[in-house]
């Protein structure tokens, strides 16, 4: 398990001016090293590494912006990467501007000093990915044919990655005007065939939820991922937070079933992003991919052999006698699902209490037979959810001590149990609510900490009233990400 890049304390600070060195200069560890534009930077820093950068542009008549490689190249020197990895790198990745931007970083680099040894790893290379690339990648592998967004962060850079590989995966990537033009554009796309998948936060949900009611009453599938950050309203647009579950749980009028999972890592990610669009479509449901500005935006070493298989379940497809009715009502509540246009078949998709043919109804045994039939495909989800592995079980499984914790906590509570000897209990998926395999994960323990991004421990308090017993809860809600020493400092107090 890769540990979490969450501590307190750095060994090496790039600082581009004072205001930098100011507010971080007291986390760097002995030993450590400040690298910084002396030009800028007035302090003398023991230990520190100035750099002339300002002057260094002046001499080349280079643009400002590579400032950033001048610091880079002095970086690279100072913890031991060779000049020709670095050159090999900003080749790569600066096609722009090339010559003058390795002009610069080697003046940086020559201007440095070793500072920190980097042992070579010697170990296999792994494809660096974000957490919203992960999500991305897992709807495609899932069969995605449409993703519709407009840019909310952190869920943004999935629009962004779409539009990318939209060539090579054959995708439609649809940018609108609205967030409530994305949600009816996605039901439309559905409704036509197309499984679909649109991303936002929690200000533009808002937006989307007229449409949510209409996709659970029409039973048309769609996934909406939920990049969470702190809120009320716009709140902390480029912070982290775990605050949107109970409003994704309860958004929409009327009640009729969905799925929420809350992946943890890049790699779970990508199997639950392309589970929940199978899932939709299995279902004919909305189902909810729960992310966070922590998992969106961080980066990821990929393991892909750490990913299960993604099979494609299909859906429930009509099997051409006529006559065809939308919304037959089935055993276990799921229709068959016939897309637009077909010359053979009158398909309604209709917002209002309907008959099986789709016709607008208020007679009451009818309405009570359709909200039946949401009852049990909510039970038949329920009962799927023994397919798969909603609940995971790290560290000391033999620990009576456990924390429970979901989303990008995943990282740092695996690293402060392995610090402290603890069992951790990680939901993946949160609605339906797996009871009974939390319930299991629980069996023995004598104390069982919550660890929440939230004031209110939304997902504590609803395994609770499901008969998951929480002793104590420890939350952060500033916007930033537990570190492994603050969490193992909160631990040791709850525990003493």
């Amino acid at each position: 398990m890769p540990k979490s890049p969450r501590i307190e304390n750095v060994d090496v600070i790039l600082a581009l001016n004072q205001d930098t060195v100011n507010l971080h200069k007291n986390k760097v560890r002995q030993g450590g090293t400040i690298i910084y534009d002396s030009n800028y930077v007035k302090e003398v820093i023991t230990n520190g590494i100035g750099i002339p950068l300002l002057t260094i542009l002046k001499e080349e008549n280079a643009p400002p912006i590579t400032r950033n490689s001048g610091i880079v190249g002095a970086f690279s020197k100072a913890v031991g990467i060779e000049w020709n990895v670095l050159e090999r790198v900003i080749a790569r990745d600066i096609p722009r501007g090339t010559e003058v931007n390795l002009k610069i970083a080697k003046r940086g680099f020559d201007a440095a000093k070793p500072m920190i040894k980097l042992d070579p790893l010697n170990k296999q290379g792994f494809p660096f990915l974000t957490g919203n690339e992960a999500i991305a990648l897992g709807l495609i592998r899932g069969g995605l044919a449409t993703y519709i967004a407009y840019p909310m962060t952190p869920s943004s850079s999935i629009l962004h990655f779409m539009a990318e590989v939209a060539t090579q995966f054959g995708l439609k990537v649809i940018h609108p005007e609205n967030e409530i033009a994305v949600m009816l554009m996605a039901l439309g796309c559905a409704a036509a065939g197309d499984r679909v998948a649109v991303g936002t936060s929690g200000g533009g949900f808002c937006l989307m939820t007229e449409g949510l009611s209409l996709a659970g009453m029409a039973e048309v599938p769609v996934v909406i991922i939920i990049g969470q950050r702190t809120g009320p309203s716009t709140g902390l647009p480029t912070y982290t937070g775990q605050t949107e579950f109970d409003f994704v749980r309860h958004a929409g009028q009327g009640e009729f079933p969905r799925f929420i999972v809350a992946p943890g890592d890049a790699e779970e990610a990508l199997y639950w992003a392309g589970v929940a669009l199978n899932i939709a479509w299995k279902f004919q449901i909305p189902a909810f991919v729960l992310t966070d500005k922590t998992l969106s935006e961080g980066g990821f070493s990929f393991d892909y052999n750490l990913v299960n298989e993604i099979k494609d379940e299909g859906f429930v497809s009509w099997d051409r006698n006529l006559p065809y009715n939308r919304y037959q009502l089935t055993e276990d509540g799921v229709s068959p699902f016939a897309v637009i246009p077909d010359e053979e078949a009158i398909i309604k998709f209709n917002s209002y209490y309907h008959d099986e043919c789709g016709i607008s109804t208020e007679e009451a045994k009818t309405v009570a037979a359709m909200q039946e039939k949401f009852i049990r495909k909510g039970a038949l989800l329920e009962k799927e959810l023994a397919n798969y592995n909603p609940v995971n079980v790290f560290g000391d499984e033999h620990s009576r001590d456990a924390i429970f914790c979901w989303g990008s906590n995943k990282g740092v509570c695996i690293e402060v149990g392995d610090l402290l000897g603890l069992k951790v209990i990680q939901p993946v998926v949160l609605w339906p609510f797996p009871t009974d395999q939390c319930k299991k994960a629980f069996l023995g323990g004598r104390r069982i900490i919550c660890v929440e991004n939230n004031v209110n421990s939304q997902v504590a308090t609803l395994a609770i009233q499901l008969g998951c017993p929480i002793d104590k809860n420890i939350n952060k809600y500033d916007g930033r990400p537990f570190t492994v020493e603050e969490l193992e400092q909160r631990l040791k107090e709850v525990l003493r």
